[in-house]
Protein backbone atom coordinates (compact mmCIF):
# COMPACT_ATOMS: atom_id res chain seq x y z
CA UNK A 1 0.00 0.00 0.00
CA UNK A 2 1.12 3.48 -0.78
CA UNK A 3 1.65 5.76 2.06
CA UNK A 4 -1.50 8.33 1.91
CA UNK A 5 -0.66 12.19 1.27
CA UNK A 6 -0.93 14.34 3.98
CA UNK A 7 -2.53 18.28 2.80
CA UNK A 8 0.08 21.08 3.35
CA UNK A 9 -0.88 24.52 3.57
CA UNK A 10 1.35 27.15 4.54
CA UNK A 11 1.39 29.46 7.58
CA UNK A 12 0.31 33.19 6.92
CA UNK A 13 3.13 34.64 10.27
CA UNK A 14 6.11 32.11 9.43
CA UNK A 15 5.80 31.75 5.67
CA UNK A 16 6.53 27.94 6.61
CA UNK A 17 4.51 24.67 4.87
CA UNK A 18 2.85 22.58 7.65
CA UNK A 19 0.31 20.13 7.90
CA UNK A 20 -3.30 21.53 7.42
CA UNK A 21 -4.41 19.40 10.56
CA UNK A 22 -1.73 21.37 12.63
CA UNK A 23 -2.60 24.79 11.83
CA UNK A 24 -5.82 27.13 13.16
CA UNK A 25 -7.60 28.45 9.68
CA UNK A 26 -10.02 31.68 9.47
CA UNK A 27 -12.25 31.44 6.92
CA UNK A 28 -13.96 35.04 5.57
CA UNK A 29 -17.66 33.34 4.91
CA UNK A 30 -19.61 34.09 1.92
CA UNK A 31 -22.15 36.34 3.58
CA UNK A 32 -18.75 38.29 5.05
CA UNK A 33 -18.01 37.57 8.53
CA UNK A 34 -14.73 36.30 9.86
CA UNK A 35 -14.64 33.32 12.07
CA UNK A 36 -12.38 30.95 13.25
CA UNK A 37 -13.14 27.50 11.65
CA UNK A 38 -12.48 24.97 14.11
CA UNK A 39 -12.98 22.13 11.97
CA UNK A 40 -11.55 23.06 8.57
CA UNK A 41 -14.45 22.40 6.66
CA UNK A 42 -16.82 25.94 6.50
CA UNK A 43 -16.92 27.23 3.23
CA UNK A 44 -15.39 30.72 2.31
CA UNK A 45 -11.83 32.35 1.63
CA UNK A 46 -9.69 31.24 4.43
CA UNK A 47 -6.27 31.66 6.09
CA UNK A 48 -4.04 29.21 7.77
CA UNK A 49 -1.75 30.05 10.82
CA UNK A 50 0.00 28.10 13.50
CA UNK A 51 -1.00 27.39 16.63
CA UNK A 52 2.09 30.17 18.17
CA UNK A 53 2.08 33.28 19.12
CA UNK A 54 4.74 35.19 17.27
CA UNK A 55 3.04 33.71 14.05
CA UNK A 56 0.27 35.54 15.00
CA UNK A 57 2.09 38.48 16.10
CA UNK A 58 3.86 38.19 12.56
CA UNK A 59 0.75 38.00 10.61
CA UNK A 60 -0.81 41.09 12.18
CA UNK A 61 2.22 43.08 11.87
CA UNK A 62 2.59 42.61 8.30
CA UNK A 63 -1.15 42.87 7.40
CA UNK A 64 -0.82 39.39 6.01
CA UNK A 65 -3.76 37.68 7.73
CA UNK A 66 -6.09 40.81 6.43
CA UNK A 67 -4.75 40.12 2.86
CA UNK A 68 -5.18 36.93 2.72
CA UNK A 69 -8.78 37.82 3.75
CA UNK A 70 -9.15 40.89 1.82
CA UNK A 71 -10.62 41.87 5.04
CA UNK A 72 -9.77 44.14 8.37
CA UNK A 73 -9.95 41.81 11.26
CA UNK A 74 -12.12 42.90 14.22
CA UNK A 75 -10.79 42.76 17.97
CA UNK A 76 -12.93 40.34 18.51
CA UNK A 77 -11.88 37.97 15.87
CA UNK A 78 -7.93 38.62 17.01
CA UNK A 79 -9.24 37.42 20.43
CA UNK A 80 -10.82 34.30 19.66
CA UNK A 81 -7.47 33.65 18.11
CA UNK A 82 -5.22 34.29 20.61
CA UNK A 83 -7.78 32.19 23.06
CA UNK A 84 -6.85 29.31 20.63
CA UNK A 85 -3.82 29.71 21.51
CA UNK A 86 -3.75 29.62 24.94
CA UNK A 87 -6.44 26.75 24.38
CA UNK A 88 -3.34 24.48 22.81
Amino acid sequence: MKPRRVPMRMCVGCREMQPKKELLRVVRTPDGKLEVDRTGKKSGRGAYICPRRRCLDAALKGKRLQKALAMDLSAEIIRELEDRLVEI
